[in-house]
């Protein structure tokens, strides 16, 4: 929809949902009745609240915006997985990417329109920042992608005919936009909202060490960290941030990071040819891990031009991965999915 100067509905979660309609006269009631119609299928003003009384529907139809990802562009993967490309009011494109399984669908989501943090493995580092996304921005990819579920025959449905999961691994740095990615995980959490629960909500990061504790000590989701290595030198040529926030800085964060009790940071480790591969690697990695709970997920390179980097082969990924199980870690190969349609980790960059 086209940019408005007025306020939108989907930018507030409940809270701040009850404090708007109380600018507007309204008693804290009413803030909970318009969450509870935002978020269902087919929604678009406030005209269809037919709870709320009409005077109520007219002033929230001269006061505010109801905003909605229509038409997106969508591409197919053989392999199953779903890219929508999405048009801003301003003119960009973000990307978000569905992952279907038999019992689950994963939804990646972004958080910025490009990134700043220039990771030289990341194709969307190339695009530069650009801005941050508002709350609306974030969750109207989740109601389009469940839109776009319910449409679907059932008989082409490779998991479930909703949304399950959701990863915030898409295009930028969620930390470096700390406020709205709060919000939106608020209003997805919500039982008005998406109704999903934060053990199924994952925030990724590269470390920006300052916004770990707040994130979790503001909401319930899981910890994903960008790692790669943890050898400075080599993380500091792969990943900038690091020259900021080193590697025994960023781990110490992760030791005092607030979780529930059962739950565990989730450390990402892409697995690059003659870069951060080897087995003294993987002793390192084994090393400075130790005591922090966590898992451990070794993702093939998805190549893509321009980028100078090779992927490990299986061989070599495996016996990283004994060497870590050895060590007593819970060690994941993650399969990549959406290559042939640039809709891996790392290919997601904005169309024009």
């Amino acid at each position: 929809m086209p940019d408005s100067p007025l306020p939108d509905l989907k930018d507030f979660d409940q809270r701040q949902l009850i404090d708007f309609l109380a600018s507007l006269g309204q008693p804290a009631f009413r803030g909970r009745q318009v969450m509870a119609w935002l978020y269902r299928y087919g929604i678009t003003s406030a005209a269809q609240m037919t709870d709320l009384a009409k005077s109520c529907r007219e002033l929230l139809g001269e006061s505010a915006v109801i905003s909605r990802f229509d038409d997106p562009i969508i591409d197919k993967s053989q392999d199953g997985s779903v890219k929508f490309g999405f048009r801003l009011a301003d003119g960009h494109v973000i990307e978000s990417v569905l992952i279907p399984e038999e019992d689950r669908n994963t939804l990646c989501i972004s958080s910025q329109v490009g990134c700043a943090m220039g990771c030289a493995f990341c194709f969307t580092a190339k695009m530069g920042f650009i801005r941050n996304l508002r709350p609306a921005e974030i969750v109207n990819q989740v109601g389009a992608v469940r839109d776009y579920l319910a449409a679907q025959p059932k008989d082409a449905l490779i998991g479930p005919e909703r949304v399950t999961n959701l990863v915030y691994m898409g295009m930028g740095e969620p930390l470096n936009n700390l406020e709205h990615v709060l919000t939106s995980i608020a209003i997805l959490t919500e039982q008005k909202g998406f109704d999903l629960t934060g053990r199924r909500i994952t925030v990724s990061t590269c470390g920006i060490v300052p916004k770990m504790r707040p994130l979790g000590e503001n909401c319930a989701a899981n910890l994903a960290v960008s790692l790669h290595s943890v050898d400075d030198r080599v993380r500091e040529r792969l990943m900038p941030v690091n020259r900021r926030y080193p590697v025994d800085e960023l781990l110490a964060a992760c030791r005092a990071y607030p979780m529930p009790k059962r739950r565990r940071i989730m450390f990402e480790y892409l697995m690059l040819k003659g870069i951060n591969d080897s087995p003294d690697d993987a002793w390192l990695l084994a090393t400075k891990l130790r005591g922090i709970p966590c898992k451990i997920n070794l993702l093939p390179f998805n190549e893509c031009e321009g980028l100078p980097f090779a992927a490990s082969d299986m061989a070599t990924i495996l016996d990283f991965q004994k060497i870590l199980l050895n060590a007593h870690y819970s060690v994941f190969i993650r399969q990549s999915r959406g290559g042939d349609i640039a809709a891996a980790c790392g290919q997601l960059a904005s169309r024009a």
